[in-house]
């Protein structure tokens, strides 16, 4: 049943499709059933080297995957570096907060020489295939306006070197800062697609570092006041004809997937090996009974509430 449609048991269709860091991980997703890849992590084609790729090193690895999923959506996250990541030829000053620091879409834009390399071998790979590209870390409006003037420079440019390149490219944003939340349905003006980055907007609503065993137990993105904001987000995409993706960590647990379905989540993407289980949950629930529960827990006080509440309602 994994290559089946995650269709609620009344009716009701979701896309659940994989996160994945290289080539290799989407050809495993495709066997797990994958519906496309909602995350293609871009940073394996700059770890691991004495030297910044070229162009065409990233044309290649962009094409190889495209071809891989075939017709299949493939939302490609612009380089993310910085935070837990570290590239030395880049020449990263070293930083007290590096999570809060110098990162992702804030360096690219601050390189953009740099930054038009990666977005013009993904103009050129985007040809014959369903690419949408997605901006990280973005928290205010301004940059969402730089990096698409960049990316609109970059096809420029590809044009002008003699390359085909498609009409139009689905452009969105990764929503992990609760700035965007608030500001979401300004922000939906902008953008093609909201994808919910849950890893880091749990760390930054709750103040708890995702990688410090200290505080680990209090980032929990069951938590209500997470869950709150996926809402939100949702209902400002939907008001604006936008579809709205989790790609972090929630849209594969368990205990999550009913009360994501019940906020109206249209796309579910997490690690290739979780996808049979994911569609399994799915199809067990009623697009009505995932929306009660989504409205009770959003009103619990914890995670622990959360979760119990969902192993305690009866389908």
């Amino acid at each position: 049943m994994a290559h089946e449609p995650a269709t609620t048991a009344d009716g009701y269709t979701v896309e659940v499709v994989a996160n994945v860091g290289n080539p290799e991980e989407a050809e495993k997703a495709l066997c797990y059933g994958g519906e496309g890849v909602g995350l293609f992590r871009t940073e394996f084609i700059f770890l691991d080297r004495q030297t910044e790729p070229s162009e065409e090193e990233q044309y290649a690895a962009y094409r190889n995957l495209l071809e891989i999923m075939e017709n299949r959506p493939v939302v490609v996250r612009t380089l993310d570096i910085g935070g837990d990541k570290d590239i030395p030829y880049l020449d990263l000053e070293k930083e007290e907060n590096p999570f809060l620091g110098w990162r992702a879409v804030r360096m690219c834009l601050d390189r953009p020489e740099f930054f038009k390399k990666q977005l013009r071998a993904l103009w050129r790979a985007g040809l014959g295939h369903d690419l949408r590209i997605m901006f990280p870390m973005i928290a205010t409006l301004d940059e969402v306006h730089k990096a698409k003037s960049i990316l609109m420079e970059a096809r420029d440019e590809v044009i002008q070197a003699g390359y085909t390149v498609v009409d139009k490219i689905q452009v969105g944003i990764m929503v992990e800062v609760p700035s965007v939340v608030v500001l979401a349905e300004q922000f939906a003006r902008y953008v093609d697609f909201f994808s919910i980055g849950t890893n880091d907007l749990t760390q930054y609503t709750l103040a708890a570092e995702r990688t410090n065993p200290k505080v680990a137990h209090l980032g929990d993105a069951c938590h209500p006041s997470v869950l709150r904001q996926i809402k939100t987000v949702i209902e400002a995409g939907h008001a604006a004809g936008l579809w709205v993706g989790v790609c972090g960590e929630l849209a594969g647990d368990p205990e999550a997937i009913p009360v994501l379905l019940g906020l109206g989540l249209d796309e579910f993407s997490m690690a290739p090996r979780a996808i049979p289980h994911a569609k399994a949950i799915i199809r067990r629930w009623t697009k009505k009974q995932a929306a009660d529960l989504a409205k009770q827990v959003l009103t619990l006080e914890s995670a622990e509430q959360v979760r119990l509440a969902v192993r305690n309602y009866h389908i």
